[in-house]
């Protein structure tokens, strides 16, 4: 496997910090062990989980007023494989890669999915754009793309999606993600339930073009740009058109896409209870659909997220795989350094939601003890698991601090000067 940056300059790295590191993971050891957890089980726990980056992520993202481009900005989907490749070397956690059409376009798939499998990588869900006009598309989608009045718009944004899946099988990947930004500003603007029609019927023309072994996500999403009625709004509706479509439709759930202070956790469980919880895009948010790193600014939102998520694996085994990816918008850190910070912060939460007492937590509940049963979750929050984060890091390979290891290996710069920015072209289609 080839790696960006060298080996001997995260070798020499982790020399600098072992020694910190062993005499924390001892004693984080020695602490759990009085409670009956076996830190090696959370080590080898944390080693096995992944988490999919964005190829859209490693590009400085925006605002609805202005882009401001960062320094090195790749500038096509190779350039964005090498990025990615970066953070999956140092953070040994996001071997998948989600690509997003016409975005990620190339002319040869088969030399992208060569160059992907020698940094170890491989490409996760695809995602389709109709919430966009592309230059040359015969079609807008101002008003609509598979709720489109127009029977030739929608059949447009179909066709779009079918080919994403077509693209999808030449690169390995074994999904296809369907967002719209379909719906109203105007009350009247649409007839509310035919719109979830002819989205529906669109819809099935797409899954009737799955490969037997794919799946599909259906995202929702509260507001924006359709700021009066959103087709697919919330969790309900995706839920009831993943029921209509059939078993290979699944619910995605982004953690953005919700009115302030929902309950995203219950959602969770209610999905998982039914099958239909299709994977999740992680990030964060203060006031809307913020795009802010996972964890910056509710962590225990996203622990409570993944206690659910355990809880679905204890009780539905090996069947219960939800795709996790970071979806993330940029705009005044370096992209690569906030993906693998918010890449170690999922699997923090992922970690910590391993230690959850079960059996502890089910007496209190079975005996209607309130306080009791917050503070078994409270406390697998409260442990700092830094150390075994960073030793499955070390034993898989990468960095003990992967910011840091970045940030000395200059990578940034060597970027910089190997791609001059051009103008008119962004290795973000955010904004």
């Amino acid at each position: 496997m080839s790696t960006i940056i060298s080996g001997e300059r995260v070798a020499e790295h982790n020399a600098q910090l072992r020694a910190g590191l062993d005499a924390d993971y001892e004693a984080l050891g020695g602490m759990l062990a009085r409670r009956g957890i076996d830190i090696e089980h959370l080590t080898a726990a944390a080693q096995d989980f992944a988490v999919a980056v964005p190829s859209w992520g490693v590009g400085t993202g925006g605002t609805r007023f202005a882009r401001f481009p960062g320094r090195g900005e790749p500038r096509n989907v190779f350039e964005k494989m090498d990025d990615c490749a970066v953070i999956h070397q140092l953070t040994q956690a996001t071997p998948g890669v989600s690509l997003h059409f016409p975005w990620d376009r190339t002319d040869d798939p088969k030399a992208l999915r060569q160059q992907a499998e020698s940094h170890g990588l491989y490409f996760d869900a695809v995602n389709s754009n109709t919430f966009q006009d592309q230059p040359g598309q015969q079609h807008s989608y101002k008003y609509g793309s598979l709720t489109a009045q127009n029977a030739a718009t929608r059949a447009q944004a179909i066709q779009h999606n079918i080919d994403c899946i077509e693209l999808g099988r030449t690169l390995g990947s074994k999904a296809l993600t369907v967002w719209i930004g379909d719906g109203a500003n105007f009350p009247g603007q649409h007839n509310l339930r035919g719109a979830l029609e002819r989205y529906l019927s669109s819809m099935r023309e797409i899954y009737a073009a799955l490969p037997a072994d794919w799946l599909m996500f259906i995202e929702h999403k509260l507001f924006e740009p359709a700021f009066y009625a959103t087709t697919i709004a919330d969790w309900g509706t995706s839920f009831a058109c993943a029921q209509t479509l059939g078993e290979k439709a699944r619910c995605l759930v982004d953690l953005g896409h919700h009115a302030p202070n929902t309950n995203i956790e219950m959602i969770v469980a209610r999905l998982a209870q039914f099958g239909k919880l299709g994977g999740f895009h992680f990030n964060d948010s203060k006031y809307g659909d913020d795009d802010l790193d996972s964890g910056s600014i509710n962590p225990f939102q996203l622990f409570l997220v993944f206690n659910e998520l355990a809880d679905a694996a204890q009780r539905d085994g090996a069947a219960f795989k939800p795709a996790y990816m970071l979806d993330q918008s940029h705009n005044v850190t370096d992209p690569i350094e906030s993906l693998m910070s918010s890449a170690v912060e999922v699997q923090r939460a992922f970690v910590q939601a391993q230690m959850v007492d079960r059996v502890a937590l089910r007496v209190h509940q079975e005996a209607n003890d309130a306080l009791q049963s917050a503070q078994t979750l409270k406390q697998a929050y409260r442990t700092d698991v830094s150390a075994i984060l960073a030793m499955a890091r070390v034993r898989s390979g990468g960095a003990i601090d992967p910011v840091g290891c970045y940030r000395a290996s200059g990578y940034r710069a060597q970027a910089a000067e190997a791609r001059p920015a051009k103008a008119g072209v962004s290795g973000s289609g955010i904004v």
